[in-house]
C-alpha cells in the first residue's frame, strides 16, 4: 500500500509539474489575446451577475449559478494554499497567482460560453452542459466527454468532499476539542439537507453562504492590512521584487528563486480558481441567460472574485504578517495563517468560521459537479445513488486519513484539465465569433434564437 501510495503521489506531482502549469497558463494567455482581452468587461459581469434574465431559458438564476460555482472554488486553499505557496514560493509567489487569476479570467469567460453554446435540455426541461457537451456537440468526440465525467466523478468524491470535510473535522477537534465523529455526522445531516433538492436548493444556500463567508472573511483580512499599515509599501514593494529576482531571501524569508516563486504562485493561482479544468461549466449551463456571452462574462467573474481579490488579499496578510511579527513561523502555511489571524481581536473565530464556511460550500458545490458527470455516464437513475454515496463519503472523510484519496483525486483533477483545454482550443474559432457578435457589436442585450437540442435517449 506504501507503495501504490508513493506511486500516486509521484503521478499528482508531475501532472501538477511544469506541462500542466505551461498549457493552462498557455491557454489563459492564448484566449486574451484572441478574445481581445474580454477582462476589461469584468464589470459588465459584476453587473451582469445580479440582473436577472427575465424569461430567459435554464434553470437558476445567472447569480445563483455563480454562487455555486464561486463556492466550489473559494475553499481552503485561498486562505491556507496562499500561504503555503508563499512559505515555498516567497512573496514573489503572490505575485504570480495574481497574474494566473488575471489572465484566467479569459478562460473561465469560455468556459461559460461554450456551456451555455452546447447545452441541451431533457424532456422535464431541466438543462444539462458542460465540456462533456461540448465535446461530443462541438467536436463528434463523445468518447473524450466520457473521459473527462470519470476524471470529475472520481475527483469530485476527493477534492470536493472528504477532502473538505476532513478539514472541518480536523479544524473543529483541534480548535474546540469536538470528537470527528460529531462533526461528521453533522457535516453529513447538513449537506443531505440541502443536496436533496437538487441544483436550486444548492444555488438557494450558497447564494446566502458564499456572500456571507466571502464578506467577513475580508473583513478580517482588511482589518489586518490596516494594522499592518506601516508595512504595505515594503509589502508590494517585496512581492514585486522576488517574482522577477532571487531577493526573496529577504526580510525573513528563506531564500528562493524566480522558478519557486513562478512554480509555487501559478500552481496554487490555477489550483484555486479552476479555469481551464472544466468544473464551473458544469452548473454555468444551468444559468438563466439570454445568450451565451452574457453567463461568459458572470462566470468569468468567478475567477476574479477568487483569485484577483480573494488570494490577492490573503498574500497580503500573510507577507505584511511576516514583515511585521518576525516571530512568525513562515515555513508552514497553515502555521503561517493561523499566527496572522490570531493577532488580530477574535481573528482565530473569523479564521476557522471561514475555514468551515468554504469548505462546506465546496461540498455543496462539487456535489453538483460530480452529480452531472454521473448523469451523463448513466443517465437520471443514478443520481438518488450518487447523492446517498457523497452524503456516507462526507461523513467518512471527517474521521479518516485521506493522504491517498488526496493525491489520487489530485490526479484525477489534474486530467479533467486536458479534455477540457481540447474543447477550448479546437472551439476557440467558435467562442471568437460568439463573442465578436455579442460583445464586440455591442448586441449584448440580444436574446440568442438558437434551439436548444432536447435529448431523448436512454433516461437522460
Amino acid at each position: 500500500m506504501n507503495s501504490f501510495a508513493s506511486v500516486v503521489e509521484g503521478i499528482s506531482a508531475f501532472l501538477w509539474g511544469w506541462p500542466m502549469i505551461v498549457l493552462l497558463l498557455g491557454t489563459h494567455i492564448y484566449l486574451t489575446i484572441v478574445l481581445k482581452f474580454p477582462q476589461r468587461k469584468i464589470f459588465t459581469g459584476i453587473r451582469l451577475s445580479v440582473t436577472k434574465d427575465k424569461g430567459a431559458n435554464g434553470d437558476v438564476s445567472q447569480f445563483g449559478a455563480l454562487a455555486t460555482a464561486l463556492a466550489a472554488t473559494i475553499g481552503t486553499g485561498n486562505i491556507v494554499g496562499v500561504a503555503t505557496a508563499v512559505a515555498l514560493g516567497g512573496p514573489g509567489a503572490v505575485l504570480w497567482c495574481w497574474l494566473t487569476g488575471v489572465f484566467g479570467i479569459a478562460t473561465k469567460y469560455s468556459e461559460g460560453l461554450l456551456a451555455i453554446k452546447y447545452r441541451v435540455k431533457t424532456s422535464d426541461g431541466t438543462m444539462l452542459g458542460g465540456p462533456m457537451y461540448a465535446l461530443e456537440r462541438g467536436l463528434n468526440m463523445k468518447w473524450l466527454g466520457i473521459l473527462f465525467c470519470l476524471f470529475t466523478a472520481v475527483a469530485a468524491f476527493g477534492i470536493g468532499n472528504t477532502v473538505q470535510a476532513n478539514s472541518i473535522s480536523m479544524l473543529i477537534n483541534e480548535t474546540y476539542s469536538v470528537s470527528k465523529y460529531v462533526t461528521g455526522l453533522v457535516i453529513a445531516i447538513l449537506t443531505a439537507l440541502v443536496i436533496l433538492f437538487g441544483v436550486k436548493g444548492i444555488a438557494r444556500v450558497c447564494g446566502t453562504l458564499v456572500p456571507f463567508m466571502a464578506f467577513f472573511y475580508v473583513i478580517g483580512c482588511l482589518y489586518i492590512l490596516v494594522m499592518n499599515y506601516s508595512y504595505l509599501g515594503e509589502t508590494i514593494r517585496l512581492i514585486f521584487e522576488s517574482a522577477f529576482s532571487a531577493k526573496a531571501a529577504g526580510a525573513g524569508f528563506l531564500g528562493t528563486t524566480v522558478m519557486m516563486a513562478a512554480r509555487y504562485g501559478i500552481a496554487r493561482g490555477l489550483f484555486s480558481n479552476e479555469s481551464g479544468l472544466g468544473s464551473a461549466p458544469l452548473v454555468a449551463a444551468a444559468a438563466q441567460t439570454r445568450n451565451p456571452v452574457r453567463q461568459a462574462l458572470v462566470s468569468s467573474t468567478g475567477t476574479f472574485w477568487d483569485t484577483v481579490v480573494i488570494c490577492a488579499l490573503t498574500g497580503l496578510v500573510v507577507v505584511s504578517s511576516v514583515l511585521a511579527f518576525p516571530d512568525i513561523d513562515h515555513t508552514n502555511g497553515a502555521a503561517l495563517t493561523k499566527a496572522a489571524f490570531s493577532k488580530i481581536p477574535f481573528g482565530s473565530l473569523i479564521l476557522s468560521v471561514g475555514i468551515v464556511a468554504f469548505a462546506f460550500s465546496t461540498i455543496l458545490g462539487w456535489s453538483y459537479y460530480g452529480e452531472k458527470a454521473v448523469e451523463y455516464l448513466g443517465g437520471k437513475k443514478f443520481i438518488i445513488w450518487y447523492r446517498v454515496a457523497w452524503i456516507i463519503a462526507v461523513f467518512v472523510g471527517s474521521v479518516a486519513n485521506l493522504s491517498l484519496i488526496w493525491n489520487i483525486a489530485d490526479s484525477m483533477n489534474a486530467l479533467m484539465a486536458i479534455p477540457n483545454l481540447i474543447a477550448l482550443l479546437l472551439l476557440s474559432k467558435v467562442i471568437v465569433k460568439e463573442t465578436n457578435k455579442y460583445l464586440w457589436s455591442k448586441n449584448l442585450d440580444e436574446t440568442s434564437n438558437e434551439e436548444i437540442p432536447l435529448i431523448t435517449k436512454g433516461s437522460r
